[in-house]
């Protein structure tokens, strides 16, 4: 499935239809645009102080270069763009509803039309999986923080949906220079519009930052592309849901038994592996899929999609896109290893009747903590109160086992976003008045790589 953003089209609305429109359609790309450029030129007029000159020049450079990147992909878009407009104005379908104009922004629409946005879902979608979206999109009305349908028709060997205009900004342009209180917002809205979804018993299974679409000046997003979404079943087959499943010693003995002597295999993985795999549904973006989806969990439930939202927050806050690199199952079980430790992930393969066994030198026993990665990923010395009130958040978000790991409902009810602390603070910025205690009481983020590690 594909979404074109640079479509768009005036839906022709009565007089009394107006009374419910949201004010989201009064900002153009163009003005969301020139406010995120500017909230990061103040960002980084604050930071400047502390980067040397030739790391602040480096930066920049690296800013302008994905800034060229973004603009170059929206210039070779165009002309397809156009191409299609051509053929969708000719569309019966559209006539008398819809009028179609070349790009969002350029042309203004009168008070009385309401801007959509069109989605082409190919032939190359199943008709089941097309039903499916549009099915799914039809259900989830009535939440401001998710896409819902207009109308759905075809055209030649395509399925075109009408969606609601949503303005927002690059993700890219963001990630960087976000404060923690603008974070505090993003993730209440996807939060949001997540714990909405999740009531309907709807799982989203590719939560990302290019589904979720932001408008900093609104400080509120939409939850959007439902291509694999799917309604959550019971579901049967695996440990994890089986009430009576518990890590135990036993279960380590076994696991140890299973993992034999001391390999003198090289240090590695299988490849090629010719022991019968699991089936499951394995669908999602890679970097940003769960465990239990990488274990290949029959019984998969709506807390995958939270620890996607936890993967954005790491983003985020280590500064980094995509944090994870992963090519393959495999790899990303790997990479998570690496974070997590080899300790915690045999017991999070143990929760699904499964054994994780690995002699690569670079994966510890204990794994580091999340607030350890964020230092080293985003060069600071020390955490503010507020950042490691967001990286309590954040342990719960990616938490090994679906069966502890926060609902979106839960999360909302986090002290993130019930109890903030203090003011905010440029990023990293050293305020003793808000640190929180070192030896704070059940803390995860106090604990160095070294230190023992509240295990699962």
């Amino acid at each position: 499935m594909e979404t074109v953003p640079d479509y768009a089209a005036s839906l022709h609305s009565s007089p009394e239809d107006e009374t419910g429109k949201d004010e989201m359609n009064d900002y153009s790309d163009e003005e969301t645009r020139s406010f995120v450029y500017e909230e990061k030129n103040v960002a980084e007029d604050e930071n400047c102080s502390s980067l040397g000159e030739e790391e602040e020049e480096e930066e920049k450079e690296e800013e302008e270069k994905e800034e060229e990147d973004i603009e170059s992909e929206h210039e070779e878009q165009d002309e397809a763009v156009l191409e299609d407009m051509r053929k969708l104005q000719n569309n019966y379908k559209l006539r008398g509803k819809f009028r179609l104009i070349n790009r969002v922004g350029e042309e203004t629409s009168s008070k009385d039309e309401e801007i959509c946005a069109l989605k082409k879902i190919y032939v190359t979608s199943s008709p089941s999986r097309i039903l499916n979206e549009l099915q799914i999109l039809y259900d989830l009305r009535g939440d401001p923080s998710v896409c819902h349908i207009k109308a759905a028709f075809r055209l030649d060997d395509q399925v075109i949906a009408v969606l609601p205009y949503f303005p927002h900004t690059d993700f890219r342009l963001m990630f960087r220079t976000f404060l923690v209180e603008d974070m505090r917002h993003y993730f209440k809205s996807l939060l949001g519009g997540l714990a909405f979804v999740h009531s309907r018993e709807v799982i989203h299974r590719d939560i990302k930052p290019t589904n979720f679409l932001y408008n900093p000046k609104l400080r509120r997003g939409v939850l959007v592309d439902f291509g694999l979404a799917e309604y959550e079943s019971d579901g049967i087959g695996c440990l994890c849901k089986d009430p009576r499943m518990s890590y135990t010693p036993k279960i380590e003995k076994i696991m140890e038994a299973a993992q034999g002597g001391p390999s003198q295999a090289p240090a590695g993985y299988p490849r090629n592996d010719s022991r019968p795999s699991r089936r499951a549904n394995r669908a999602g973006t890679r970097g940003f899929r769960a465990p239990e989806v990488l274990f290949k969990c029959p019984c998969q439930s709506t807390k995958i999609d939270v620890w996607s939202v936890g993967v954005i927050l790491l983003t985020f806050m280590a500064r980094r896109f995509p944090f994870f690199h992963s090519l393959d199952d495999a790899d990303a079980l790997i990479e998570i290893a690496c974070i997590f430790g080899y300790r915690r992930m045999q017991r999070a393969a143990a929760e699904h009747g499964l054994v994780f066994d690995t002699n690569i030198p670079s994966i510890g026993e204990k794994g580091y903590t999340l607030a350890r990665i964020i230092l080293w990923s985003s060069c600071l010395d020390e955490l503010t109160g507020r950042e490691k009130q967001a990286i309590r958040l954040l342990n719960h978000l990616l938490d090994l086992s679906p069966k502890t790991r926060y609902t979106a409902a839960q999360a909302l009810q986090h002290s993130f976003f019930q109890n903030p602390q203090g003011d905010d603070l440029p990023w990293g910025a050293d305020d003793p008045a808000q640190m929180a205690p070192a030896d704070e009481a059940n803390d995860e983020t106090a604990c160095d790589a070294g230190d023992d590690v509240k295990l699962i």
